[in-house]
């Protein structure tokens, strides 16, 4: 049997192997690699020669630490097999590296590891948390706050009562702008899918969707509640509601909380023959919508903007109040077009 040689790992230099090679203190070592730290050209030329040559490079994590600030921003989220909660969880690290920060990923799944989860932050002492499209329990909340003082930051959600900032679009104009898009269409029986059964204060989607119906004397005809943003569910959810409704009495418009929830009642619509019989929007203009299979419309919440200003406050504790974030755009397809009178006699 052959025995297997183990190659000794290289010890990892350190600040005082730089300092004896370059001839300089410790501490000199130290400015060389602190922005707008005083120290002379020729003594930054020596020190950074030296950690070349032995391979040093600094320990971040520590220097942060002596600072009070470690430069890593908790980011905790639920709904991970959501689409969307990818797309702010991309746009929200690449920002943060943009600033020289690192983010921790905090998986809160609804119900479950809160304590613990909170525990492991608050041990890195993270700088701040932000809460991405999670709905946010009041348990949640107070353990965040005893855990470590430090900002806290909700994005793409209301919570209400909590003393916490929160940064969302203008859900009620949005749900007002989709609510006068369909109704452009002609349509006359209207309905909205949403997914947890939530105060409708915590996106305002519905309530300025119903608003532009009220205003056109038209009424929200049909609240279907889904219970969670899973496509299986929401396929399930409109599969029930056509099967149990009569054809001249069905919604003839949907308007669904996200796009997850759309694509599942667009898919219940195809296993029954009836697509194309009901117009849909969505909301989020995830990848998928705009696949030519489905031609989704739907509602971008521009999370670019959304995680500039929430990073700004968590951050630099900066805020605009009314910015351009606070503004979504529509993004016009066809799943909210209903066929014409001429397609549906045949002519």
């Amino acid at each position: 049997m052959t025995k297997k040689t183990l190659t000794p790992q290289r010890k990892r230099a350190t600040a005082s192997d730089v300092a004896r090679v370059a001839g300089v203190s410790k501490w000199t070592v130290s400015r060389a690699f602190t922005a707008g730290a005083s120290i002379s050209n020729t003594a930054r030329v020596q020190v950074l020669a030296a950690a070349e040559s032995l391979g040093y490079r600094p320990n971040l994590l520590a220097r942060s630490l002596s600072q009070k600030r470690t430069h890593i921003v908790g980011v905790a989220i639920d709904q991970l097999k959501n689409p969307h909660a990818m797309l702010l969880l991309d746009e929200v690290t690449k920002q943060l590296q943009l600033r020289g920060y690192m983010a921790l990923l905090l998986n809160i799944t609804e119900g479950k590891h809160y304590q613990s989860v909170m525990m492991m932050a608050d041990q890195l002492q993270v700088d701040g948390i932000l809460f991405l499209g999670t709905i946010l329990t009041d348990e949640l909340i107070t353990i965040a706050h005893d855990t470590h003082h430090i900002p806290l930051v909700q994005v793409g959600r209301n919570t209400d009562g909590q003393p916490l900032d929160m940064v969302n679009i203008d859900g009620y104009q949005a749900g007002w702008e989709i609510g006068k898009l369909l109704l452009a269409q002609g349509c006359q029986r209207f309905g909205y899918m949403k997914g947890p059964d939530t105060p409708s204060s915590h996106l305002l989607r519905m309530d300025g969707y119903r608003a532009a119906l009220t205003a056109a004397g038209k009424d929200l005809n049909v609240e279907l509640v889904v219970g969670q943003y899973d496509r299986q569910l929401g396929y399930q959810t409109m599969e029930n509601y056509l099967r149990s409704v009569s054809t001249q009495d069905r919604v003839d418009a949907l308007f669904c909380e996200n796009d997850i929830l759309a694509l599942g009642a667009m898919a219940a619509l195809r296993a029954t023959a009836e697509n194309g019989a009901i117009a849909i929007v969505g909301f989020d203009d995830i990848d998928e919508a705009s696949a030519p299979e489905w031609q989704l419309t739907s509602y971008s919440q521009r999370t670019d903007r959304l995680i500039n200003e929430a990073l700004n406050r968590l951050i630099d504790g900066e805020a605009t109040e009314q910015g351009e974030w606070r503004q979504g755009e529509l993004r016009i397809r066809r799943s909210h077009l209903l066929p014409s009178p001429a397609s549906v006699r045949g002519g």
